[in-house]
């Protein structure tokens, strides 16, 4: 019998977007079924830390499937914890407004409450669901003991506005609450005297590291925040939705820029390619459709939304796949400067 040629390796990198993470979940569950990439590095921020974390976890404990039920036990979990919240539209809101909480009476109270009091105020036991759910999801001693698999979690030093980017045995709850900490609802968190907000302002993912500490040449990026949009906003939601997805793109365009420049430099010769390393650029994403959801739909984590979320991740993945695989290893699927420059 032949030997089944070893699976190509990527490295993925996970965007974050409150519910929206979601959509990865859809992502990383069709590849994970398909079986014909493996995972070199995962990097992620926010929901991408999420990801990337519990998709490690299961593959160290049982492989592909094991991955697939972590992801779908956390995302339910999320569904569970969104039906005790103060956020949950009532059924009027939802035949009104959909998935969308802009206009309904949780959502706005929450939007009051966070313009006038600072979390220590209106939150002062730092009560947040996401603990209680990472605590009992996340096994830090699987974590830590993988050596198969690079890991790698986003944070915003507060002080110095640097990204600190967990690795490895560094990963702890701390800093994947870290990673998704959102100043106006929750208090900085403390790792080791520093204080830190959401990764996503600085680096939503790192791409960086898995320059450094991977070997696979490819780079996925699960794309969750619009980059385009036909239409200027002159709504008041319009255009806050809008500084938020400009926001939390920045840093993943800079970085794209600066791979750009990189490559340029490689295929002119006027770089050594021994110390300059050749990339394959790929991203996975769904702009169109989700660019129907605004910024308050990424805190809605109903259960029917997050089902839909899942579905249009598993469509953008298997779409990039069949068109993606043969490239991987050789060429870029996606036209840096056409996206990001």
């Amino acid at each position: 019998m032949a030997e089944r040629a070893p699976r190509p390796l990527v490295n993925l990198a996970l965007q974050g977007g409150g519910a929206h993470g979601a959509f990865t979940w859809g992502v990383l569950d069709f590849l994970l079924e398909d079986g014909r990439l493996g995972f070199d590095g995962l990097s992620g921020t926010s929901a991408g830390a999420m990801n990337a974390a519990l998709t490690v976890q299961g593959l160290v404990e049982g492989g592909a499937a094991a991955a697939r039920a972590k992801l779908a036990t956390f995302w339910g979990r999320i569904a569970e914890a969104f039906e005790r919240s103060p956020l949950r539209p009532n059924p009027i809101e939802r035949f009104l407004f959909g998935h969308d909480l802009t206009f309904t009476a949780g959502y706005l109270a929450l939007d009051a409450l966070t313009r006038t009091l600072a979390p220590a105020q209106f939150n002062p036991l730092d009560l947040n669901p996401l603990r209680d759910i990472l605590e009992d999801l996340i096994d830090l001693k699987a974590l830590h003991g993988c050596t198969q698999y690079r890991l790698f979690v986003s944070a915003t030093n507060v002080r110095t506005g640097r990204n600190r980017v967990f690795t490895e045995k560094e990963v702890t709850i701390p800093a994947l609450l870290a990673s998704a900490c959102l100043p106006h609802l929750y208090r900085a968190v403390e790792i080791d005297g520093e204080a830190y907000w959401d990764g996503g302002y600085m680096g939503n993912p790192a791409l960086w590291p898995m320059f450094y500490r991977c070997t696979a040449p490819d780079l996925v990026v699960v794309e969750i925040n619009p980059i385009h949009r036909p239409e200027v906003p002159d709504t008041a939601p319009e255009i806050i939705n809008r500084i938020n997805e400009i926001s939390f793109n920045t840093a993943l365009m800079a970085e794209m820029r600066a791979i750009a420049f990189v490559q340029k430099l490689l295929d002119q010769g006027a770089v050594d390619p021994a110390r300059y390393k050749r990339l394959f650029v790929h991203s996975i994403h769904a702009e169109e459709a989700m660019a129907r959801f605004n910024v308050s739909t990424k805190f809605n984590g109903d259960a029917a939304f997050l089902a839909e979320l899942k579905a249009l991740g598993r469509a953008a993945a298997r779409a990039w796949l069949a068109t993606a695989f043969d490239k991987i290893g050789r060429a870029s699927s996606v036209d840096l400067r056409a996206r990001y420059l």
